[in-house]
C-alpha cells in the first residue's frame, strides 16, 4: 500500500496536471495560447491539389456543380467525356509523374513564406496520403500510387525547414454515411466516427502537422463533428500539442467566432484591425483555388496586388496564405513560381517590414492613401515603425500625416544606404514630410512596394 506522502505528491501532480488541460468546451478552448511561431511568420503558401487538378476547369467543387446540374459545368461534361463518365474516372489521370517534392520546397523557401499548407483531402474526398479511411479513393491506391503528404512534408522540413500544415475536409460531397447523416438531420454520426474524425488523428499521429486548416464544416454544428473533444486532444494529448494552431471551421456556429485562429470568410480582408488573430487565405488566380487550364494572365494577381494583399494583411495583425494550384502531373506553373519568387525577392529587402511585426497605433495613413503601417521593437527596446508605401511618391517629397517625429527621429529607405532627409509639421502638430531623394533606377531597392523605416517618432 503506497504512504500518505505518495498519495498526496500524486493528488498534487493531478490537480497541476488538470489545470494546464484544455476541456472540450470553446471557452477553455479559446483559452490556449496561440504558439508564437504563427503570429510571427505572416507568410504561408496554400497548396489546392487533387483529382480536381484533372478537368482543371472551373472550380474544385467540379464534381458537385456538375452532379446538382449547373450547366457550365453539365455543358463541359457532355461534350468532353463519354455518357457513362463518373467523377471517379478523374483519378487514374491524377499521375503526379512529374512532382518533385524538393522542387517545390526550393520554390516555397525561395519565396519567403514560414509555413506551407497542402490540400490532404477536399470536399471530393480523396485522401492525398494512403488513409485506411478510404479504401482505393487515395493516392497510393489510385492515381499517384505514392504518398504525397508525406512527401511534401519530407521535402519540407529537410530543405525549407519552415513550418508545414494540412488543410482537411470535414464532409465529403456525395459520402453515403454522410448524406444518410445529414437525412437524418445529424443526429446520427456515422461518418463523423468512422471516416472524418480518425482521419484526424491518422494525419496527426503520422505526419504531425503544425497547422490544422479544418473546412468543410458548415452544414452541420460542431457537435456533430465533436469538434472540441478532437481539439482538447489535439492540446492536450497529440504529438503536436504544443505548436500546432487550427483555424475557426469546426462547425457552421463556430467559424470567425472560436478556434485557434479566424479563417471567417475566403478572402478575407478586413482592412481593420482585428480583436483576434486571423488569416487571409487568397488566391494568386483572382477567381480560382485549384489550378485551371482555361486561365488568362488577366486572371492573376499583379506584384502590386499581391503585395497590396500582403501589406494591408499583415498591417491590421493577419497573416496572408498565398494559394497556388498544381498541376495534375505535379508542377507548379511558371506563373505561380514567378509570383512566389519574386515575393521572395521583395521579401529580402523588406522582410523587417513583415516578420515578427506587430500592428502599430495606426494600419494606414490618416493623410496619404496607399500607406500601411507595421511595428517592432529593436534591439535597443525602443519601437521601429514601417510605412509601406504601395505608390511611389511622384514629386520626391511624401507627407505621412500619422507619425510624430521627435528631435532623434531618422528615417531610411529599406535596402537603400543613405539616410532620408524628413521635416517636421508645425510644432505640437502630427506628421512628417519625407524628401525622397532621387534615386537611380538601378539603385532601386525594389520594384514595388517600398518601405520607409522610422526610428525614434515621437
Amino acid at each position: 500500500m503506497p504512504s500518505i506522502t505518495t498519495i498526496l505528491v500524486c493528488l498534487v501532480v493531478v490537480q497541476v496536471g488538470y489545470g494546464e488541460r484544455y476541456e472540450p468546451n470553446w471557452e477553455s478552448l479559446d483559452s490556449r495560447p496561440l504558439p508564437s511561431w504563427y503570429d510571427e511568420s505572416k507568410i504561408g503558401i496554400f497548396l489546392h491539389w487533387g483529382v480536381f487538378s484533372v478537368p482543371s476547369f472551373g472550380s474544385a467543387w467540379l464534381w458537385y456543380e456538375w452532379k446538382t446540374g449547373v450547366p457550365k459545368y453539365v455543358d463541359f461534361m457532355a461534350k468532353n467525356y463519354r455518357p457513362d463518365f463518373t467523377y471517379a474516372d478523374f483519378a487514374p489521370d491524377f499521375t503526379a509523374e512529374l512532382f518533385d517534392p524538393n522542387d517545390w520546397a526550393d520554390i516555397f523557401k525561395a519565396s519567403g513564406a514560414r509555413y506551407v499548407v497542402l490540400t490532404s483531402k477536399h470536399h471530393e474526398g480523396f485522401t492525398n496520403w494512403p488513409s485506411k479511411y478510404s479504401f482505393n479513393w487515395n493516392s497510393m491506391d489510385v492515381g499517384p500510387k505514392r504518398d504525397l503528404v508525406g512527401e511534401l512534408a519530407s521535402a519540407i522540413r529537410s530543405r525549407a525547414n519552415i513550418h508545414y500544415g494540412l488543410y482537411h475536409s470535414l464532409f465529403e460531397f456525395f459520402h453515403p454515411l454522410y448524406l444518410q447523416d445529414k437525412e437524418n438531420n445529424f443526429t446520427t454520426r456515422d461518418f463523423v466516427t468512422t471516416k472524418a474524425i480518425p482521419e484526424l488523428y491518422e494525419l496527426v499521429y503520422n505526419y504531425k502537422p503544425e497547422v490544422i486548416w479544418s473546412d468543410g464544416d458548415w452544414e452541420a454544428l460542431d457537435t456533430y463533428w465533436n469538434s472540441t473533444g478532437f481539439l482538447a486532444w489535439l492540446y492536450n494529448e497529440s504529438p503536436v500539442k504544443d505548436v500546432v494552431v487550427t483555424n475557426d471551421r469546426w462547425g457552421g456556429n463556430v467559424q470567425c467566432k472560436h478556434g485557434g485562429f479566424l479563417s471567417c470568410s475566403d478572402r478575407f480582408n478586413p482592412g481593420t484591425l482585428q480583436k483576434r488573430k486571423w488569416e487571409n487565405a487568397m488566391t494568386i488566380d483572382r477567381y480560382a483555388w485549384e489550378y485551371r487550364r482555361d486561365v488568362t494572365l488577366a486572371d492573376m494577381l499583379t506584384m502590386e496586388e499581391l503585395l497590396t494583399q500582403v501589406a494591408s494583411t499583415v498591417s491590421c495583425g493577419g497573416n496572408i496564405l498565398i494559394n497556388v494550384g498544381p498541376t495534375k502531373d505535379g508542377r507548379i506553373v511558371p506563373i505561380f513560381e514567378e509570383r512566389l519568387r519574386s515575393l521572395g525577392q521583395w521579401l529580402n529587402v523588406n522582410g523587417a517590414a513583415i516578420y515578427g511585426t506587430s500592428p502599430w497605433v495606426y494600419q494606414n495613413d490618416t493623410v496619404t492613401k496607399h500607406v500601411w503601417y507595421t511595428s517592432k521593437k529593436n534591439s535597443q527596446g525602443s519601437l521601429d515603425v514601417f510605412a509601406i508605401l504601395l505608390q511611389w511618391p511622384d514629386h520626391g517629397k511624401f507627407y505621412l500625416g500619422s507619425p510624430t517625429p521627435s528631435q532623434n527621429t531618422t528615417v531610411t529607405l529599406l535596402g537603400y544606404d543613405t539616410p532620408i532627409k524628413w521635416t517636421a509639421s508645425a510644432a505640437h502638430e502630427q506628421g512628417i514630410t519625407v524628401l525622397i531623394p532621387a534615386i537611380p533606377f538601378n539603385k532601386m531597392p525594389c520594384n514595388y512596394a517600398w518601405v520607409l523605416k522610422m526610428q525614434n517618432l515621437a
